[in-house]
C-alpha cells in the first residue's frame, strides 16, 4: 500500500470514504453513540491509507457527525431524523428509517421508487443493502423500477460553493463527480440484478431538470413520500490536505425528513400529500427533464 499511501490522499478518495461513512450514520449500521472501526480497519475496507481515512473523519468531525477523542476513537453524535405521525414509526427504538422504508419497498412483488434529490449519494448504500437481501433470497422482487431527478449539468447552482469566491468552481466539480460516482454505482448493482437473473425486470432511468433542488423527495411505490427541505450551512471543506475553504453547502443526509402515508380516506393529509408530490414528480419527469 506504499504507493497508494502517497497518492490517494492528495486526491479525492478521502470524499469517497466519508461519502460512505456519512451513508451508514443516517440509519445504518453506524447508530448514535457507536464507534465506527479504527482509522486501521477503515483503511483496510476502503483500500486507501490511514491518511484519508483521517481525512475523512475530520470532515465528518466538522460537519457535527461524529466526536474524536485521543485514545477512545471516533464516537457518532448525529444521525438523520425522520418524523413520521404513523403507528408504525412507534415500533422500532429507532422509529421510521430511509433504510427501513426502502426494505419494505424492496418486499413488494414491484418496486417503485421515484426520487428527487441534489446527488444520489443518500441511496446507494440502501440500493446496495437490497441487493445483498435478494442474492441471499430473503425477498425476491419481481420488478424494480427506478426514476431518479437531478439538477441538469448545466444548471447553475447557488450551492455548493466557496462563500467568497463564487468563480471558485471545484466545490461544483466535486459535487458532480460525486453524483455520477454514486449514480453509475446505482446503475451497475440494480442492472446486476437483471443480467445474474436475481429480477425478471429492472428499469433505471436518471434524468436530469433545470431546477435548484430547494427539497428532497422519495416516494416508495405511489404510497408513501419522505419529503424535507435542505438547509442552507456554512461550514469548512477541506479540498486538498492544508488547504481550508468555508463553504456554502447544504444538509443533505443530515436533513430532517417528514413521512407521509397514502391511505383509503383521499381527503386524509397524507394521501393528499403523496398524491400531489407524485403529480409534481410526474409533471417534471414528463415536460421539464431531459
Amino acid at each position: 500500500m506504499d504507493a497508494q499511501q502517497t497518492s490517494d490522499s492528495g486526491g479525492r478518495e478521502f470524499q469517497r470514504v466519508a461519502d460512505e461513512l456519512r451513508a451508514r450514520m443516517t440509519d445504518g449500521p453506524y447508530a448514535p453513540g457507536s464507534y465506527p472501526p479504527s482509522q486501521r480497519d477503515l483503511a483496510e475496507e476502503f483500500g486507501v491509507s490511514r491518511d484519508t481515512v483521517q481525512r475523512a473523519l475530520r470532515e465528518l468531525v466538522d460537519e457535527g457527525w461524529i466526536e474524536s477523542r485521543q485514545g477512545s476513537g471516533s464516537r457518532v453524535i448525529k444521525t438523520q431524523r425522520i418524523h413520521s405521525p404513523t403507528p408504525k414509526a412507534t415500533r422500532s427504538r429507532r422509529g421510521i428509517t430511509l433504510e427501513s422504508l426502502i426494505s419494505e419497498a424492496f418486499e413488494q412483488p414491484e418496486v417503485t421508487l421515484d426520487v428527487y434529490t441534489l446527488t444520489s449519494e443518500s441511496l446507494y448504500w440502501r440500493i446496495q443493502q437490497q441487493a445483498d437481501r435478494i442474492r441471499g433470497r430473503s425477498i425476491s422482487p419481481g420488478r424494480i423500477t427506478l426514476r431518479m431527478l437531478l439538477p441538469a449539468e448545466t444548471q447553475s447552482l447557488p450551492y455548493p460553493r466557496v462563500k467568497d469566491d463564487q468563480g471558485d468552481q471545484r466545490l461544483r466539480e466535486r459535487l458532480h463527480d460525486i453524483t455520477e460516482r454514486h449514480t453509475e454505482s446505482l446503475r451497475e448493482s440494480l442492472g446486476a440484478l437483471k443480467t445474474e437473473g436475481w429480477v425478471p425486470s429492472v428499469d433505471v432511468e436518471i434524468r436530469r431538470a433545470p431546477l435548484t433542488p430547494a427539497f428532497k423527495l422519495y416516494l416508495f411505490n405511489g404510497a408513501e413520500a419522505l419529503h424535507g427541505p435542505y438547509e442552507v450551512i456554512e461550514r469548512k471543506i477541506e479540498l486538498e490536505p492544508g488547504e481550508e475553504i468555508t463553504a456554502l453547502d447544504v444538509l443533505g443526509l443530515g436533513a430532517t425528513l417528514t413521512h407521509h402515508v397514502k391511505d383509503d380516506e383521499p381527503n386524509s393529509s397524507g394521501s393528499v400529500f403523496v398524491e400531489s408530490m407524485q403529480k409534481w414528480f410526474d409533471s417534471v419527469w414528463n415536460l421539464l427533464s431531459e
